[in-house]
């Protein structure tokens, strides 16, 4: 089966039409002056994500991207740095490869098996920290990044409907059309109920890119091998490599980009008068009818956390 041709969620961009370019001025006019810091948000590649999931709703896509805007000014993603985070990365749970899939797209590798902390704020903490770093490392012509997730060594006490919903939540409402495809490898047959108790939390369109894989089903081989180079795809999904994962190469690796953070965040922006330096939230962001903020902010604490070093998807609990 040819990659092109197979179940992967791979689109090719079609040019926007006038239409699409209009609705896209309208949502960028409708934010007004904002801090210098998110005009890489206002650019026309970015207003189409959260227009595509809103599907060319201007209204909902514009409540979408201020209620991201709002929560990069409060969370500050993009400077959460490998210090902040390290600890979470210990046992290779969820880590950036590298090397990417046949279309470009960076690749997570997620071993919710390994998890090895329980508070559900420093994990999604950590994920928020891939997937900016997987970003920083798409290819200029590509958007999206593609989710491997290894089921070894998975059992019942790693589920946690309370971090899948926070996963999902942080995934479709923050980064929207960022996910390509997700591969859930060798999922075991007790993971079954539980996806069907999470699904709900999923945007169809979300769920439609999720795709079940086992490594002894030639359909699922031929997904792989449609998707990925095999010299290059770890064997532990049915591929030649046979590197392991090592968290002092993947550090010195991510020390590396968090240097280059800072200019990504300032290249490509578009140009705005009047363009803010305070990191203060622009009045425009406020949604009068909901004042407060949905998402959860760096400082807020979940229910059953402490204040003290508590001990993927992400109990990720």
């Amino acid at each position: 089966m040819s990659s092109k041709n197979s179940d992967s969620n791979v689109s090719g961009k079609q040019p926007l039409s006038e239409e699409q370019h209009a609705k896209i001025s309208e949502i960028r006019k409708s934010l007004g002056q904002l801090p210098e810091k998110l005009l890489h948000y206002c650019t026309d590649a970015s207003i189409a994500r959260y227009l595509t999931a809103r599907n060319w709703n201007v209204k909902k896509a514009t409540k979408m991207l201020k209620d991201t805007l709002k929560w990069r000014l409060e969370y500050k993603p993009e400077e959460i740095r490998w210090e902040d985070i390290a600890h979470e990365a210990e046992t290779g749970k969820i880590y950036r490869t590298n090397y990417f899939d046949k279309y470009g797209r960076s690749v997570l590798v997620m071993r919710p098996g390994c998890q090895n902390t329980k508070s559900t704020k420093g994990q999604i903490r950590y994920l928020v920290y891939c997937m900016e770093n997987a970003i920083l490392n798409l290819p200029p012509d590509q958007e999206q990044m593609v989710w491997l997730i290894d089921f070894d060594g998975f059992h019942l006490s790693n589920i946690s409907i309370k971090v899948t919903k926070e996963t999902a939540h942080v995934l479709q409402e923050h980064y929207p059309e960022r996910l390509g495809v997700a591969i859930l490898y060798n999922p075991p047959k007790f993971f079954e109920p539980f996806w069907t108790v999470a699904k709900p939390f999923l945007e169809p369109k979300t769920c439609n890119k999720v795709k079940f894989v086992y490594a002894d089903n030639d359909a699922s081989k031929m997904i792989m091998q449609g998707l990925f180079n095999m010299d290059e795809l770890e064997s532990s999904f049915g591929g030649n490599n046979q590197t392991v994962f090592n968290v002092d190469n993947y550090a010195s690796m991510m020390r590396e980009d968090d240097k280059r953070m800072p200019l990504f965040w300032t290249q490509g922006s578009v140009s705005s008068e009047g363009a803010q330096s305070s990191s203060s939230i622009p009045a425009a962001l406020i949604d009068s009818n909901n004042p407060e903020s949905n998402c959860p902010d760096s400082n807020q604490k979940f229910e059953g956390e402490t204040n003290g070093n508590d001990n993927v998807k992400v109990d990720e609990r």
